[in-house]
């Protein structure tokens, strides 16, 4: 007898029911199956890479050189906006330290007569062109007046800084002649020409 017909029947039945279990979980696992983004020929998107813009490499020296230029102009343009702002990173070596912001702040606190030195210069330059020896005389006088207001202020205001400079810097190095001239020199410059910008209004206590 064969060795089929000599398996018990239970047996039989149990083979049959595993083998029907057995298809119906494979059909159950291809019905639930999600197939991959890849075999589905999807492709993921690259999230952009953060932070600064990588650009793209120029194809020739002219693409190059111009892409060169665009940089240095905006180099240029941050550090020029950096200066004005008093961005201690983009000032130049006269303008940092703290001393200096302080000299910047007595000054920009203060009207200045010698923002108005310009102004009265250009007069005196016109008065003495005019062929009237009254006018040339007004323009001597005033140019004379306007010289000896620039010194008496200057004087007011290297004192000034003198004193807060001991004040609150009483270990510094820097040299007091320096500052005074400094401070000076942008009292010379109209309020709205000065670079680094008046952090201060006029009148502000320092």
């Amino acid at each position: 007898m064969s060795p089929l017909f000599r398996r018990k029947p239970v047996d039989l039945v149990e083979d049959a029911t595993s083998s029907v279990t057995e298809e119906d979980s494979a059909d159950n696992r291809r019905k639930s199956y999600t197939p991959s983004k890849k075999e589905l020929g999807v492709v993921t998107p690259k999230r952009a890479p953060q932070g600064r813009r990588v650009e793209a490499a120029p194809a020739d020296r002219k693409e190059a050189m111009k892409q060169l230029r665009e940089r240095q102009r905006q180099e240029r343009a941050e550090a020029a906006e950096g200066m004005r702002q008093g961005d201690e990173k983009f000032l130049l070596a006269r303008d940092r330290g703290p001393e200096r912001s302080l000299v910047r702040d007595i000054v920009d606190s203060r009207r200045t007569v010698g923002s108005f030195f310009i102004a009265g210069a250009l007069i005196v330059m016109v008065g003495s062109l005019i062929k009237n020896y009254a006018v040339v005389l007004a323009s001597n006088v005033l140019w004379a007046l306007l010289a000896l207001a620039v010194v008496v202020d200057s004087v007011f205001i290297a004192r000034r800084i003198k004193r807060l400079v001991k004040e609150r810097f009483p270990s510094s190095q820097q040299r007091m002649g320096s500052l005074y001239l400094y401070g000076i020199m942008r009292g010379l410059t109209f309020r709205r020409m000065r670079v680094p910008k008046p952090k201060v209004d006029l009148g502000a206590k320092i």
